[in-house]
């Protein structure tokens, strides 16, 4: 096997997909090692422009695959240190939700997007539309 490299890849099916990516020579006939795979799209909002990430295949567990080649149009490295965190950030997440699924605790914080409890959100919201400030 090869040296393993961030890439992007674009297959016959139209799909674009991020991996951490190794070649493996396989006898002649190369195959396309694919670890943890992920789509990511674009998308834009009212609340500005923001990088949806979920997984290439979201029904399985696996974490490699594996492709020929003659279902890649084309595949190109990337060295973009944001996508390279986004990747990885989102792998590191992943295995949070899992170690979560299977017994483990993970408390909720901000950076998941948690900022309050409901009923602290509906006191401060009732506050702001009262005009009352905090104490």
């Amino acid at each position: 096997m090869g040296d393993e490299f961030y890439a992007i890849i674009k297959l016959v099916s139209g799909e674009e997909i991020m991996s951490l990516v190794m070649i493996d020579e396989n006898d002649g006939d190369p195959v396309v090692v694919l670890q943890n795979p992920i789509t990511m799209k674009m998308v834009t909002s009212s609340q500005g422009s923001f990088v949806k990430v979920k997984p290439w295949i979201e029904m399985s567990d696996d974490d490699f695959f594996i492709i020929k080649l003659d279902k890649i149009i084309t595949m190109t490295e990337t060295s973009d240190k944001r996508i390279i965190n986004l990747y990885n950030n989102y792998i590191e997440d992943d295995t949070t939700v899992e170690s979560y699924e299977s017994g483990g605790h993970v408390r909720p914080s901000s950076k998941m997007g948690y900022l309050s409890s409901v009923d602290d959100a509906r006191k401060k919201l009732e506050r702001i539309f009262k005009g009352i400030k905090e104490s």
